[in-house]
């Protein structure tokens, strides 16, 4: 059974960092773009940023440029969020998923975690 399974999500302080996980399981990572998408509350599901299989980055979201980055280890069959300077707005539940390449069309990807909630407050 194919599983991505997100982790490291919590409570940070405006200001601060949090490195989130999305480990795979039954399959792996190699051939896949993974993306990371994020959805506040009452909000629709946003694209945030993707690695492709080669490694390559794309940011979708304006408002975490310089702050958030994306990176992968296939030896551990993990991609990585990681996010610096946070802001109350970045609050939200953090989903990976992955597909054949990147995109910010939800309906691309073939697999999704169950999700990783993120608070940011002081």
């Amino acid at each position: 059974q194919y599983q991505l399974v997100e982790s490291g999500g919590g409570l940070v302080q405006p200001g601060g960092s949090l490195r989130l996980s999305c480990a795979a399981s039954g399959f792996t990572l190699d051939y896949y773009a993974i993306g990371w998408f994020r959805q506040a509350p009452g909000k629709d599901r946003e694209a945030v940023l993707c690695i492709s299989s080669s490694g390559d980055s794309t940011n979708y979201a304006d408002s975490v440029k310089g702050r958030f980055t994306i990176s992968r280890d296939n030896a551990k069959n993990t991609v990585y969020l990681q996010m610096n300077s946070l802001k109350p707005e970045d609050t939200a539940v953090y989903y990976c998923a992955a597909g054949a390449y990147c995109s910010a069309h939800r309906n691309e990807y073939d697999y999704w975690g169950q999700g990783t909630q993120v608070t940011v407050s002081s």
